[in-house]
């Protein structure tokens, strides 16, 4: 029950504000869990974060493998929040990723964001309370489909109110692969602000079968338009400068194993990090669009169960982190025990945010500020993305 009130007050913070909106605090249990399916794919939410925190499809013996990192039941997600604070499967935001010093100004505005990284330096996925500590509402569910909502009152110091809608979906695509699709939508009401949500799942396409896929570092990966990718100091903070990926250990323009060159990011992931923590721009061909869904964006496959995801989006960045930090103090899923292993270990996993270039909002030079800030009387914004299943044969 403690537990259960704490997250209530949490999901409810700024009581004061949220009073004088249309949308009443939230109410019922931020743990449940809704569970959907749909031809060769099961799924399960709980409104903690918007969270997913179950992914179940076919691997290559016809046996239902779990790929997403997480805990069995949704109070350990609380627990984890007050403790080393993954983000596992949440929602994150207003504004994803990091802010340099925690503030940016729009219209001449300067506005001052909780610096919650690196002892008070930066900003991370929103502040000391983002999205992903929230409790989102149901407002709409089917046995494939389900919308959460949450009324964003200028939370952590963000300018003006934010109304988003988080819906995800479980169908089958034309070729009869079953997929995922995560289409969140973030209407701003009365203020220029900047906007970035991102879905913060943890993947292991090898479910943890075996002691190979304990770790991805076997899993090829492709991502054929990750030309370029974002410069950043000690702390993971853009400089504003761009790097290109051919010819270094972040060319993933080829399928390669994601292992293959991870012991030349020494610093890679922030200073005394080695791996991946990257935001990798997609440059779509010249005959596509910047916002284009029509293109594989993505390609990952497990060699131990022949689950391949392929990925679809309608972002122009994939911030690519591959669970560097995790060390093992994390019990697994009970249904992820089977191949040997308890517990997360360094490598296990890997993150793929689909999201903007990452700090956009302080770096004009980039022209990237119409994807960055959104006004009451232009377009919401919108962060499409897709995941399709298949067998590799």
């Amino acid at each position: 029950m403690m537990l259960f009130r704490a997250v209530i007050a949490m999901g409810c913070g700024l009581s004061a504000v949220l009073a004088q909106s249309p949308y009443p605090p939230f109410s019922g249990d931020p743990f449940q869990k809704y569970n959907l399916s749909a031809p060769g794919i099961k799924a399960s939410f709980i409104p903690y974060g918007a969270r997913l925190t179950n992914l179940y499809v076919n691997d290559k013996n016809g046996a239902m493998q779990d790929v997403v990192l997480g805990y069995d039941t949704g109070a350990q997600y609380l627990n984890d929040t007050e403790t080393v604070h993954t983000y596992f499967g949440a929602v994150v935001g207003r504004y994803a990723n990091r802010i340099k010093n925690g503030t940016f100004t729009i219209d001449g505005v300067t506005s001052q964001i909780p610096k919650n990284e690196h002892m008070g330096l930066d900003t991370l996925h929103g502040g000391n309370v983002g999205y992903d500590q929230r409790n989102w509402t149901v407002v709409a569910q089917t046995s494939n489909s389900i919308t959460f909502s949450l009324y964003d009152a200028a939370f952590q110091g963000f300018p003006g109110d934010v109304l988003s809608y988080a819906t995800y979906t479980l169908d089958v695509s034309p070729d009869g692969n079953p997929r995922w699709t995560s289409r969140m939508v973030s209407i701003p009401l009365n203020k220029p602000t900047p906007i970035m949500l991102a879905n913060h799942v943890y993947w292991n396409l090898g479910a943890f079968v075996n002691k190979d896929a304990q770790t991805i570092l076997k899993n090829p990966l492709q991502m054929p338009y990750a030309d370029r990718y974002i410069l950043f100091d000690g702390l993971e903070v853009p400089t504003g400068q761009l790097g290109y990926t051919p010819n270094t250990p972040y060319d993933f323009t080829t399928s390669k194993t994601i292992g293959q060159d991870i012991a030349k990011t020494v610093n890679g992931c922030g200073t005394g990090c080695t791996g991946y923590d990257n935001a990798f721009i997609l440059d779509r061909p010249r005959y596509s669009a910047p916002e284009a869904t029509d293109l594989t964006l993505l390609t990952m496959s497990s060699p131990d169960t022949g689950i391949r995801m392929d990925l679809y989006t309608n972002q122009q960045s994939l911030q690519i982190y591959t669970c560097d930090n995790l060390n093992g103090t994390i019990t697994s899923k009970s249904d992820q025990q089977k191949g040997g292993g308890d517990a997360y270990q360094q490598y296990g996993c890997i993150v793929i945010e689909t999201q903007q270039w990452i700090d956009g909002i302080n770096h004009p030079e980039w022209g990237q500020l119409q994807y960055q800030v959104y006004r009451p009387n232009e377009e919401p914004a919108v962060n499409f993305a897709q995941y399709e299943f298949s067998v590799m044969s």
